[in-house]
C-alpha cells in the first residue's frame, strides 16, 4: 500500500512538471498565430516583435540562473516561484491594453518560464531512479517537440472561436494544477549547497542576453543590419560576453561554470545541443513555409504539415531513453544524427515539383534524427555531477539549445530571405517594375495568402515559387553546417553509459 501511495506521488510529480513544461514551451510561439488579431485590437504594429522578445529574453536570462539558486537553495522554491510567476505574468497579459504593457508582462511570465524550464528536469532526475530517466527524460523531450506544433494550432483556434486574451488565461487553471501537484506531493532532500550568489555574473549575462536577443530581433525588421543600432548591440553583446568570461573565471561560485566544461562528456553534450537545434528549428520553420508557398497549402495544413516529423521525433526520444542504460550516450546519438544530416540533405534538394509525400518522408528522417538528442543529451549533461550541481548542468545546456534555436532561426531565416530576392530578381528580369502589381517585393510572403494566389497570372505564380522553392532548399543546404558539427561533436564525446547502479548522486564532481 505504502509502495503504490509512492508511485501515485511521483506520477502527480511528473504531471505537474510536464504541464509546467508545456505552458512555458508552448507560450514561446502561441502568440505568433494570434499577433495579427492582438495588434488590431490593442495597436503598435511597430512594436509587435517586443511581445516575442521580451518573453525569449526573460526566459533565456533566467534559465542559468535559476538552475544555480535551485542548486544552493532548494528546486522546490524556486519551481514554485516560476509557476506563481508566470501566472501573474498570464493574468497581466490578458489584461494588456497596449503592446507596451503585453511587452512587459510578456517578460514577467518569461522569468517564470525560466524557472520552470530550468528546474524541471533536476527534479525529474531527483524524484525518478536511474533505471528508469531514459523513459521519462525521452517523454520530457518530446513534450518540448509536441508542444511547437501545438502552440501555433491552439493559438490560432483559440482566437478564430474564442478570444485572444485565452490563450493567456488558459494558463492559470493548468499554472494552478502544477502548482498543487509540486508544492503538496514533492518533498526534496535538504542536500543542498550554500553558497555565495554571483550577483556580477548574473547581471553580465542578463545584458549580454538582451543584446543578443534584441540584434536578432530587430535586425533586419526594425532597423537594417548595417545599422548603428544593431551594429551597437552586438558590440554590446560581445563586450558583455568578454567580461563575463573574465568574471565568471574569478567568481568563488559562478553563475555559468566553466569548470563543468573540463568535462569532455558535458562540453560535447552542450555542442550537440546548440547545433542539433538551429538545424531542427530552421526545418521546423522553413517546411510550413514551403507547403504553404509552393503547394498552395492553408495555415492550418501548413501546422498539421509538421506532425510527421514531431511524432517520428517522439519515436527516438522514447527509443533513445530506453536505450540508455544498455548503449554509451554517443552510440545512441550518432546513428540518429546521421539521419538528420541526411534528411536535412534530402531537403535541400527539393524543388517546387516535389511530391507531398516525399516532402514527408524527408521530414520523418529529421524527426528521427533530433529525437534522440532529446532524451540523451539531458542525461548525458547531469552524468559527471553531484545532486548540488545538476541544477546549473541541465539549466545551462537547455539555455544552449534554446540560444542554437533562436539564432539558428535569425542567421537562416536571413541567408532564405537574401537568397529569395536574388532569385526573384532574375526571375523577372533585374527588378521589380516586372513583378506583379499585387505582390510586394519586400514580402514575398504574401504568396501564403490563397485569395492573393488566385488573383496572379500563371507565369508569375510559377515563377515566385520556383524562387520560393529554390531559397528554401538553399537554406536547408546550409543548415547542413551545423547537422554536420553536431555529428562531428558526438563523434569525439567519451564512452560514458547512463549507470542505473551508481549512486543517484552522481560519482564524479567536476571541481
Amino acid at each position: 500500500m505504502h509502495m503504490n501511495n509512492a508511485q501515485n506521488k511521483v506520477g502527480l510529480i511528473i504531471a505537474g512538471l510536464l504541464l509546467a513544461i508545456l505552458m512555458a514551451s508552448m507560450d514561446n510561439t502561441i502568440v505568433a498565430t494570434a499577433m495579427g488579431t492582438i495588434v488590431g485590437e490593442i495597436g503598435g504594429l511597430d512594436k509587435f516583435v517586443w511581445a516575442t522578445s521580451a518573453y525569449m529574453v526573460a526566459e533565456m536570462a533566467g534559465m542559468p540562473i535559476f538552475g544555480k539558486l535551485s542548486d544552493m537553495y532548494g528546486r522546490k522554491r524556486f519551481f514554485v516561484i516560476g509557476i506563481i510567476v508566470f501566472m501573474i505574468g498570464s493574468a497581466l497579459c490578458g489584461m494588456a491594453e497596449s503592446i507596451v504593457q503585453l511587452s512587459l508582462y510578456r517578460g514577467i511570465q518569461g522569468i517564470g518560464a525560466g524557472a520552470m524550464v530550468s528546474i524541471a528536469f533536476t527534479i525529474m532526475f531527483d524524484v525518478i531512479a536511474p533505471e528508469h530517466r531514459g523513459k521519462m527524460t525521452g517523454m520530457f523531450g518530446a513534450l518540448f517537440g509536441l508542444s511547437s506544433i501545438a502552440a501555433p494550432l491552439l493559438g490560432g483556434y483559440i482566437t478564430d472561436y474564442m478570444n485572444w486574451k485565452w490563450i493567456f488565461y488558459i494558463n492559470l487553471p493548468l499554472g494552478l494544477i502544477a502548482f498543487v501537484f509540486i508544492a503538496f506531493f514533492y518533498k526534496e532532500s535538504n542536500k543542498h549547497s550554500k553558497q555565495k550568489i554571483d550577483y556580477a555574473g548574473s547581471f553580465l549575462l542578463v545584458g549580454a542576453i538582451i543584446c543578443l536577443m534584441f540584434a536578432v530581433e530587430l535586425g533586419g525588421k526594425v532597423y537594417p543590419w548595417d545599422s548603428p543600432q544593431i551594429g551597437g548591440l552586438f558590440t554590446g553583446f560581445a563586450a558583455l560576453v568578454i567580461l563575463l568570461v573574465f568574471v565568471e573565471r574569478r567568481a568563488e561560485e559562478p553563475i555559468i561554470s566553466f569548470r563543468m566544461f573540463r568535462s569532455r562528456l558535458y562540453t560535447t553534450s552542450n555542442l550537440v545541443a546548440m547545433l542539433s537545434g538551429a538545424s531542427f528549428m530552421t526545418a521546423s520553420m522553413f517546411i510550413p513555409i514551403y507547403i504553404q508557398g509552393v503547394l498552395g497549402g492553408t495555415a492550418t495544413n501548413a501546422g498539421l504539415v509538421l506532425l510527421p516529423m514531431m511524432v517520428s521525433s517522439v519515436v527516438t526520444a522514447t527509443v533513445g531513453g530506453f536505450l540508455l542504460s544498455r548503449l554509451p550516450y554517443r552510440t545512441i546519438l550518432i546513428p540518429t544524427l546521421a539521419l538528420l544530416v541526411g534528411g536535412l540533405a534530402l531537403l535541400a534538394s527539393i524543388t517546387a515539383e516535389a511530391p507531398r509525400y516525399l516532402i514527408t518522408v524527408y521530414m520523418i528522417l529529421v524527426g528521427l534524427g533530433i529525437g534522440a538528442s532529446f532524451s540523451v543529451l539531458s542525461n548525458a549533461a547531469i552524468h559527471s555531477f553531484p545532486a548540488t550541481q545538476r541544477g546549473a548542468a541541465t539549466s545551462t545546456l537547455n539555455f544552449n539549445r534554446s540560444l542554437g534555436m533562436t539564432l539558428g532561426i535569425t542567421i537562416f531565416g536571413i541567408i532564405q530571405s537574401h537568397s529569395l530576392t536574388g532569385k526573384l530578381t532574375n526571375a523577372f528580369g533585374g527588378g521589380t517594375a516586372n513583378m506583379p502589381a499585387n505582390v510586394d517585393f519586400g514580402d514575398p510572403y504574401v504568396l501564403l495568402n490563397p485569395e492573393l494566389r488566385l488573383t496572379m497570372d500563371g507565369n508569375a505564380l510559377h515563377r515566385i515559387t520556383e524562387g520560393l522553392s529554390s531559397s528554401i532548399a538553399d537554406t536547408f543546404a546550409w543548415t547542413l553546417i551545423p547537422a554536420v558539427l553536431a555529428l562531428a561533436s558526438a563523434l569525439v564525446m567519451s564512452r560514458e553509459k547512463l549507470d542505473p547502479t551508481a549512486q543517484a548522486d552522481g560519482e564524479y564532481a567536476a571541481h
